[in-house]
């Protein structure tokens, strides 16, 4: 029979990637979407299946990480084989402007998804596997390379949730003899990045530019350095990790790290554009404590299930950069045709 998988936060970049990759391995994917009055479907479009449908195996199901009887309930009509817990209030800057709904969210949230599993596998006396997205911004100011042993060192709302995540999933393995694993997470992008994070930012505003929509692009810290990777590459390493044996931490990273700056060098160079010319820096998109520095080391993971990054710094940069452009000329004929005189039968 089919393996089910419960996704919360389908509707983001990595559950609608990990979407995809579960189908293609035959799953039958539920997925958790927060109740909006509009659509908030769109990275998920392409594989909806209508309700009405016999036989689909991609199932929505409304919820929220602060409802623990909704997320009970869910539980109870997925029945998942494996749980992948990805929703989170998950920007940074966002975080110190509503703390309190971020720890709730991603901290408090973990906690009630975990006991809903705990009290759906003691009445049920079924088996799931678990795994906890963390991020690589729980390092914070710790000296990189980062790995499994460093100390978190926290410095936003969101890090600090994200570390109280960590540790309830790490208590919840150790006292209830639990298949929970940890995914250490660093900053992975893709074209379906949503546009408040400063990749997908600087390739949208790019793409805009480029098409004659856009004058300026306001950023903040352009000397921040991330290890940058394919969101499409690393959900194969949370698939691996509750494939392996064992449960445990991992860190996902591509041993690879490159400030703000040279990301925007890459891209504006792809695009024939001097950034210099059309980018500007603006306070406001400093953060109260910034990190500066997140490299990560993998090798844990590589030993463990071999799971290696495919693609390259480049190549991720040049695919969200094509996508934008492609998406800005979709955006400026719909513009040009708004402007466009209509034309009557006497014309």
């Amino acid at each position: 029979m089919s393996k089910s998988a419960l996704i919360i936060g389908i509707t983001g970049q990595d559950g609608s990637y990990l979407s995809e990759f579960l189908l293609a391995k035959d799953y039958v994917v539920h997925g958790i979407v927060r109740r909006s009055s509009s659509f908030n479907t769109s990275r998920i479009n392409h594989i909806y299946e209508d309700p009405h449908e016999a036989g689909r195996r991609l199932i929505l199901h409304y919820g929220d990480l602060t409802d623990s009887t909704g997320l009970r309930s869910v539980i109870e009509k997925a029945q998942p084989d494996e749980i992948y817990n990805l929703g989170a209030q998950s920007h940074v800057k966002v975080s110190f402007e509503n703390p309190e709904y971020t720890a709730d969210s991603v901290g408090v949230g973990t906690l009630r998804v975990l006991d809903c599993m705990r009290d759906h596998m003691k009445h049920t006396g079924r088996k799931v596997r678990f795994y906890q997205a963390g991020s690589s911004e729980m390092f914070g100011a710790a000296k990189p390379p980062q790995n499994e042993l460093t100390p978190f060192y926290p410095r936003s709302p969101y890090a600090v949730s994200k570390v109280a995540a960590h540790w309830y999933a790490l208590n919840y393995r150790e006292a209830y003899d639990l298949f929970i694993c940890n995914g250490i997470l660093f900053n992975h992008e893709s074209p379906r990045r949503g546009e408040t994070f400063v990749t997908r930012k600087i390739t949208r505003a790019l793409g805009r530019i480029k098409a004659g929509l856009q004058k300026k692009l306001f950023l903040g810290n352009l000397d921040a350095r991330r290890d940058w990777g394919f969101a499409g590459d690393y959900i194969e390493a949370m698939w691996a990790m509750l494939q392996h044996s064992e449960p445990g931490d991992f860190v996902v990273a591509t041993g690879e790290a490159y400030s703000v700056k040279e990301f925007l060098e890459e891209a504006f160079s792809y695009a024939d554009l001097d950034w210099k010319k059309y980018v500007e820096i603006d306070p406001l998109y400093f953060r109260p404590t910034e990190v500066d520095y997140l490299l990560g080391d993998s090798t844990k993971a590589r030993a463990a299930f071999g799971w290696r990054p495919k693609t390259s710094f480049r190549q991720l940069v040049r695919m969200m950069v094509d996508a934008d452009i492609e998406l800005a000329q979709q955006e400026h004929l719909l513009h040009d045709r708004k402007l466009a005189p209509s034309l009557t039968a006497g014309d």
